[in-house]
């Protein structure tokens, strides 16, 4: 997946700017009265054989400091603030409409509910009363799990992962997996390091539950033993939870077990009444990611004091739900999980807030009428032909490659012929009209929206996949590609640059911005680490000649030294197991841009924009693909807990790979940006 933007609790949205005519050609890209995007940014004073991050997008970071509003700054923040204006004024304008029914209803009245500041101030913690008063009365082991059930049910994840998705091995059916979780920080390395910086936040995360407690009434003495008991539990379960690392293995992550035989796991959960109760119907078996987690789980469910699970389930209600109560509630999440964790110094605009809310709870309605009004069928067809020349640039590639059998290597053309991809919007958009907004209180909009989908999810278990629907909303800037459908999906935003018209930017910007760093990104995730587990089908299954297999694995260890010996900040070290699919994609990804791009007019004719060589321009339209300043509390979050380098590395860490980038910027021995030949990566 392309991520540039990632966040604990909101979902980025971004806009896609005016449609496409076409590519440009060099002299329509230098007669407008615009600054070239590629040489404006450039740091006149750094030398791209130094630091070609920062040679390419260090003259933006000077004169774009992070606003305090944001964790980081960049590209997709650039575009998602063009995109807020718009969506603001889609949101306002069904606002003053109030209709009475569909989805121009339901927006309509989610941005009344999420704007009224007022209502939302007088009503506090009250709309969960309910909710704190039925697990204040629970009174056994037993009812706890039930009442963890009935709260996953609105999407509250208290004590485990579960949910709706294909089944790995069989990718034309849904299954329902059951994975880790449980814990109020990202993951299990927040409970378990001792570096300062961890511990410091371990500390304030303490505090925050203490917090939490005496805003729902509880005197500070009582608050804080409760906060050192929840503490205390959810350390157990990240005891209990694998590494980031162990979780991108597939074989070891699925465990399928009839639902009557989990109690072999965990003997004394009764998981068929726990599964009835989230809603799970007429099934017989569920895909456990890490079924010793679920052991650890029971013991601890069944051995822990009775008071303690209450408040582990009542401190998680509230902590899910904070941001859409009252200022304190609001503040205190702020403060931890985007202050503390993350180094934003303020929240954004309430508005600009109340977008990310609309966007989770039911983001495709608002999408449809995105792009109605502002993505065309030109952009559509100018970016589906992008893909088809960088599948055919692939498949050229593959079949140069001199290290994969012909057994290997045909099936591998197989599967990458029968990549299918998605651009722009879905054809068949969700149905929203069972799902009830109203101008109420936004938290129960919030808690409905949840149940909806829920609902709508376990809905699929028992039919065939459906393969039209989509993951990702078009207003999102990024794109993924699904290996269970074998498909790659490029949502109308995330081919934009933002303030420029397309037919304003020419091909060696295009084919760097988006060939490489999304398309070609996206189609080599079927053949990374992880991807290449799965046939042309989108199954889980071993189709590579033994091998080819250990000669991939050889090859792959190369990059992973690489970003292994790489120290963004502190002392913390990229993780280059953890984050080798991602860095595979970038790397497969520019190298077949490059490809599809030497087939273009503009790459043959060679001629120079603002001074730089079409070749020049390629590798500077990739990194502006990845124009982004963090804070340090956001870069050191995303080590721990994001299978995706910082974006500095995904250029530095890649292009030293390349064999074209040392003959574009006259790369020498004696430069840092130099790796030995012998050093590189030699994959794709």
């Amino acid at each position: 997946m392309r991520v540039i933007i990632s966040s604990l609790l909101s979902v980025a949205a971004i806009i896609l700017c005016q449609s496409c005519n076409g590519p440009a050609s060099p002299a329509m890209a230098t007669s407008n009265a615009k600054p070239d995007v590629l040489a404006s940014h450039t740091d006149s004073t750094t030398s791209p054989a130094t630091d070609f991050f920062q040679y390419a997008n260090g003259g933006w970071f000077k004169k774009n400091p992070i606003p305090s509003d944001e964790t980081s700054y960049g590209i997709g923040e650039l575009v998602q603030r063009e995109l807020s204006e718009k969506l603001r004024q889609i949101n306002e304008e069904m606002e003053k409409k109030a209709a009475t029914s569909g989805v121009e209803q339901q927006v309509g009245d989610f941005w009344h509910s999420a704007m009224d500041s007022a209502g939302i101030e007088g009503m506090g913690v009250k709309p969960l009363q309910p909710e704190l008063d039925r697990i204040n009365a629970l009174k056994s082991a037993e009812e706890v799990m039930l009442q963890a059930a009935h709260m996953h049910a609105f999407g509250i994840g208290a004590f485990f992962e579960e949910g709706v998705s294909q089944d790995a091995k069989n990718s034309e059916m849904e299954a329902y997996y059951m994975n880790q979780g449980g814990l109020g920080m990202p993951n299990r390395d927040y409970y378990l390091k001792t570096d300062a910086r961890t511990v410091g936040i371990r500390t304030a995360y303490l505090k925050h539950i203490a917090k939490t407690f005496i805003l729902c009434g509880v005197d500070s003495v009582q608050a804080e033993k409760k906060a050192t008991e929840v503490l205390k539990f959810e350390t157990a379960l990240a005891k209990a939870s694998r590494k980031l690392e162990d979780l991108r293995e597939p074989y070891k992550n699925y465990n399928k077990i009839a639902i009557i035989n989990l109690n072999s796991i965990a003997p004394k959960t009764n998981w068929t009444l726990c599964l009835q109760t989230i809603g799970v119907k007429n099934l017989d078996s569920v895909i456990v990611g890490q079924p010793e987690f679920y052991t650890t789980l029971d013991k601890l469910v069944n051995t822990t004091p009775l008071p303690v699970l209450k408040d582990y389930l009542s401190f998680h209600l509230v902590n899910s739900l904070s941001e859409y109560l009252s200022t304190a509630f609001f503040n205190e999440s702020f403060g931890f999980y985007r202050k503390t964790l993350r180094g934003q110094e303020q929240p954004r605009p309430r508005w600009r807030r109340a977008l990310e809310y609309e966007h989770s709870a039911m983001g495709e309605a608002v999408g449809k009428l995105f792009v109605k009004e502002y993505f065309s069928q030109n952009a559509k067809k100018r970016y589906e032909t992008l893909v088809v020349n960088v599948k055919n640039a692939y498949k050229t590639r593959m079949q140069q490659l001199t290290w994969m059998s012909s057994e290997t290597k045909q099936k591998a053309i197989n599967k990458l012929e029968s990549i299918t991809y998605k651009v722009g919007y879905p054809e068949h958009w969700r149905d929203y009209s069972s799902l009830k907004i109203d101008r109420g209180p936004l938290v129960l909009n919030m808690i409905r929206a949840s149940q909806w989908f829920n609902n709508y999810q376990l809905n699929k278990l028992g039919k065939p996949v459906n393969r039209t629907e989509w993951d990702m909303t078009p207003q999102t800037y990024n794109a993924y590609y699904n290996p269970s459908n074998n498909e790659i999906v490029l949502p109308a935003a995330m081919m934009s640059v933002p303030g420029y018209k397309d037919e304003e930017l020419d091909d060696a910007l295009v084919y760097g911005y988006t060939a490489a760093s999304t398309v070609g990104h996206e189609i080599t995730h079927g053949f990374d680490d992880e991807g290449r587990k799965y046939d042309e089908k989108g199954n889980l299954h071993n189709w590579w000649v033994p091998q080819d297999s250990v000669e991939f694995v050889k090859r792959a260890q190369v990059l992973v030294k690489q970003f292994n010996g790489i120290i963004p900040i502190d002392t913390m070290h990229i993780n280059g197991e953890a984050t080798l699919g991602e860095n595979l994609a970038d790397l497969g990804g520019v190298l077949i841009g490059l490809d599809a791009f030497k087939q273009t007019d503009t790459y043959k004719k060679r001629e120079k924009i603002s001074g730089l060589t079409p070749l020049q321009r390629f590798f500077l339209g990739y990194s502006l693909g990845w124009l982004l300043e963090q804070r340090p509390e956001r870069l050191a979050n995303q080590l721990l807990v994001d299978v995706h380098s910082p974006a500095k590395y995904r250029v530095n860490g890649i292009f030293p790979n390349i064999p074209d980038f040392y003959t574009a910027f006259s790369i020498k021995p004696t430069d840092k940006m130099y790796i030995p030949d012998s050093m590189r990566v030699h994959l794709w």
